[in-house]
């Protein structure tokens, strides 16, 4: 009997599932996820996302049974699998969500695509996102992105299955040696969950969202907290725009702060999907310089003592180390202190983008390639279309966390620090140490550690350096093609709107190759909003 096999991926869900679809319209499908040994053993893998997919996979196959099917679960390469597969029962057509992810699942698809053509298998994909396979121009980007957005969720018809001999479902599923992080604070997986948190953004958290995603002390409540459902595909992007245009149009006239933490919030799923398309227009920013002048910038200069010091929570400067603290506990951290993290390792400490990225994609439960490394060269300035944006963790600690409630909560010495010494303890005099029971040093030992850097002389060092690079006649000359290829477009006019302010706080709007807005509800927000929700 012929059926049609649906390959999951970053997709774990029923609902909105344009490849489940397809092919339940055209005969018996089997429902498939493969734990891809070489894909867990990248750089940019953690426990952490085992756990999740295996969390979400769970719930995926219950709701599979209730309807009479199934997930098989196999292991092994995945064209290994496919043709292991075809062999014991030949299928008509492979059926899948495109995917914009790491260099291994780029040149996994390309495999897979060969080994079709090879046995005459079809491979039908479609898009996950707003993001746009073999964009030939930026400008007609956002138009396409808000088609996607407004055509109607997809509606699986009656299911009828095709049953495999091998019938492994998610129960075998063991996490592959060496995967490590597991924070035992972190979201749990599974579209229940994912309805359950957007809900309760829509109907009432949102009304904190403007003005509450800032601070480390607010945003875990005041953020929408569907980042790492909508990475690994528990709820699609399309539902979580249409049912917040639908909350935002059955609000009365006076909920004012409530409507504008629900246009923030679509202003930011605009930029999500803006971001994954860099990725899949480039796939090379995940491994180099966008700009290809700043190559050799700060490579040659890796200092293996501050990014010991950073991913230990060991820099001295409080507001950094809580946030690696957070990070390490939950999975999640708010974008400004995201933000803050990757600034303090490319300009105090001069950190490589490359590594640090590696690490920061193992903490965040809510990993998604395209917006990570995206951001990742954005923040360390090698993009060549974004003004310098340097954060000062001291600046950020006062603005931010005021009272110390942040960094007291991660950083338990810091519980004894006077309120005077709170964000700069190394000025704190010994006998006041001594006092309160401290020590502040350079030394393994100590309870709260120097700087490991001057933080003024060293950023002031490294924004000469960047500023000199920037300077060069032919770094200048790269600038156009990069922004012709990668900045965004106001009001689909072609105008490319992807720069920064000299006010490090406040952004001015702006893989494989993308205008205007169908409602006031939908448009993208004014310059200085640019944010993203994590």
């Amino acid at each position: 009997m012929s059926y049609r096999v649906v390959w999951f991926k970053r997709d774990l869900r029923l609902h909105d599932h344009a490849a489940l679809a397809h092919a339940a319209c055209r005969g018996p499908v089997l429902c498939l996820y493969i734990v891809e040994p070489g894909l867990w053993a990248q750089a940019d893998a953690a426990l952490q996302h085992f756990e999740f997919v295996r969390e979400s996979l769970t719930e995926l196959h219950q709701d599979l049974q209730s309807l009479g099917g199934s997930l098989q679960v196999r292991l092994g390469p995945a064209v290994q699998v496919l043709a292991t597969l075809h062999a014991q029962a030949p299928f008509a057509e492979l059926v899948a969500h495109e995917e914009t992810g790491n260099a291994f699942t780029y040149e996994r698809d390309v495999q897979v695509g060969a080994w079709c053509r090879s046995v005459g298998v079809g491979w039908t994909e479609f898009p996950q996102f707003g993001v746009v396979r073999r964009l030939k121009s930026r400008n007609t980007w956002q138009a396409r992105w808000e088609a996607h957005m407004a055509a109607p969720q997809a509606v699986l018809p009656d299911l009828r299955f095709f049953h495999a001999p091998d019938n492994s479902g998610p129960e075998v599923m063991a996490p592959p040696p060496g995967l490590q992080h597991n924070p035992a604070q972190r979201q749990r997986g599974g579209r229940r969950l994912a309805l359950e948190t957007l809900h309760s953004f829509l109907d009432a958290r949102a009304l904190s969202y403007r003005g509450g995603i800032s601070s480390p002390l607010s945003s875990p409540t005041a953020c929408s907290r569907i980042s790492a459902y909508l990475a690994w595909g528990c709820i699609s992007m399309r539902e979580v725009v249409q049912s917040t245009r639908a909350a935002l149009d059955a609000l009365p006239p006076q909920a004012g702060r409530h409507k504008a933490g629900l246009i923030g919030f679509i202003s930011r799923l605009y930029w999500h999907c803006h971001f994954i398309q860099k990725l899949e227009s480039e796939p090379e920013i995940e491994w180099r310089n966008m700009h290809r002048g700043y190559d050799g910038l700060r490579e040659d200069g890796w200092n293996d003592a501050h990014f010991a010091a950073l991913t230990s929570a060991r820099t001295g400067w409080p507001m950094v180390d809580a946030c690696v603290v957070m990070l390490h506990e939950t999975g999640w951290l708010n974008f400004r202190m995201r933000a803050m993290l990757v600034s303090v390792a490319a300009y105090p400490l001069w950190l490589d983008w490359r590594p640090v990225g590696h690490w920061l994609a193992t903490q965040f439960l809510d990993y998604e390639p395209g917006i990570h490394w995206s951001q990742l060269q954005m923040q360390s300035g090698t993009t060549g279309i974004n003004t310098t944006r340097v954060y000062n963790p001291i600046k950020q600690a006062q603005d931010h966390d005021p009272k110390g409630i942040f960094v007291r909560r991660w950083l338990p010495h810091m519980r004894r620090v006077p309120d005077t010494w709170l964000f700069e303890p190394w000025l704190m005099p010994p006998e006041v140490q001594r006092h309160c029971g401290l020590t502040v040093g350079s030394g393994p030992d100590a309870d709260i550690p120097l700087p490991v850097v001057d933080l003024a002389e060293a950023t002031r060092t490294s924004k000469a350096a960047l500023h000199a690079r920037r300077g060069e006649p032919g770094v200048k000359a790269g600038k156009k093609a990069i922004v012709e290829k990668h900045a965004s477009r106001k009001h689909g006019s072609g105008a490319q709107r992807d720069v920064f302010t000299r006010d490090s706080e406040t952004p001015k709007t702006g893989r494989r190759k993308s205008g205007k807005s169908s409602g006031s509800a939908s448009n993208t927000p004014p310059s200085k909003q640019l944010g993203f929700d994590f």
